[in-house]
């Protein structure tokens, strides 16, 4: 069956605190992701995610005279510090469970408290496809669709 390991993603793009909400809008935006882990040095200090660059980033309403930009906003100053984690050998299932349970996008996968991966829900999305896959192979072929009822 499928382990965390198996499903995270390990090519981690992340950012120092240091860092400006343009730039880690940047990096999401170039590799394509929603969630930034937050390192200093080698340690998990936060979490920033494409929720977070948005409900900090400046309207393009306001007149230019008054717009804070985001280049001029740190991430440490908009981060998500309390971040939950899971460990590399916990269950796929409870990570799912508090992925929905807590209405949360990522959980980083620590090994001995280092950060090796993290795991979003389109992983989980990925490993539901998968299991459908499976599911429809097992399935006896039906041989009149007028018969199933699809409209």
């Amino acid at each position: 069956m499928f382990s965390i390991e198996a499903i995270m993603s390990t090519n981690l793009i992340t950012v120092p605190p240091s860092a400006t909400l343009a730039e880690a809008r940047t990096l999401m935006h170039d590799h394509r992701i929603h969630h930034l882990p937050v390192l200093e040095g080698e340690k998990l200090t936060g979490l920033i995610s494409l929720t977070n660059v948005l409900a900090a980033t400046d309207s393009f309403l306001r007149d230019d005279g008054s717009r804070i930009h985001a280049s001029e906003i740190g991430i440490e100053d908009v981060m998500v510090t309390d971040v939950a984690t899971v460990d590399v050998n916990a269950s796929l299932r409870h990570a799912a469970l508090f992925l929905e349970k807590h209405k949360i996008g990522c959980l980083p996968v620590l090994d001995n408290g280092d950060l090796v991966g993290i795991i979003t829900d389109t992983d989980f999305v990925a490993v539901a496809i998968n299991l459908l896959e499976q599911l429809e192979e097992t399935e006896p072929v039906v041989e009149d669709y007028d018969d199933v009822g699809v409209a």
